[in-house]
């Protein structure tokens, strides 16, 4: 078995017996790194730091991650103008901040029947929005919803 010293340096080609009786007279502990080389490799190396220092860095970059926030605005098929022009303002500045927006759509009654309606209403919330985000989902169906989903970004898929 190849074995490397805790600094890094290669101490040569050992039997196993004599590589754990180095790890034992270091106080250190003998890790298989690469089973599958021929020989197999191993370090000598105090795993409990090992463990230690490799959870904290999981830690940080886990803390450094961005949760991608998905925020909603809802709309129904009746919806006046003016309202819309609010919304539109409203998932801009989502959009703006770095979060996502769901356009949702709700249909009551027999609402559901006038689709070319909230087609048209949906491609004018998305153009209104080309500036800033991106249709990361095309208006599509789920029970007595319509659903959109725009990414923050520049320019329109």
């Amino acid at each position: 078995m190849r074995v490397i010293d805790a600094d890094g340096k290669q101490l040569g080609i050992l039997p196993r017996r004599e590589a754990l009786r180095l790890a034992e007279e270091r106080s250190l502990d003998l890790v298989e790194v690469a089973p599958q080389a021929d020989p197999p490799v191993a370090k000598l190396m105090d795993f409990g730091k090992y463990q230690y220092e490799r959870a904290k860095r999981e830690r940080e970059a886990r803390k450094a991650r961005k949760e991608i926030e998905v925020k909603e605005v809802q709309l129904r098929p009746k919806t006046d103008e003016h309202d819309v022009s609010y919304k539109v303002r409203q998932a801009r500045t989502f959009l703006q901040s770095g979060a996502k927006v769901r356009i949702r759509m709700r249909f009551r009654g027999r609402e559901i029947y006038n689709l070319d309606i909230a087609k048209k209403q949906f491609e004018n919330f998305a153009s209104q929005l080309t500036d800033v985000g991106t249709i990361e989902q095309t208006p599509s169906f789920e029970g007595r919803t319509m659903l959109m989903i725009v990414a923050p970004g520049t320019g329109r898929k």
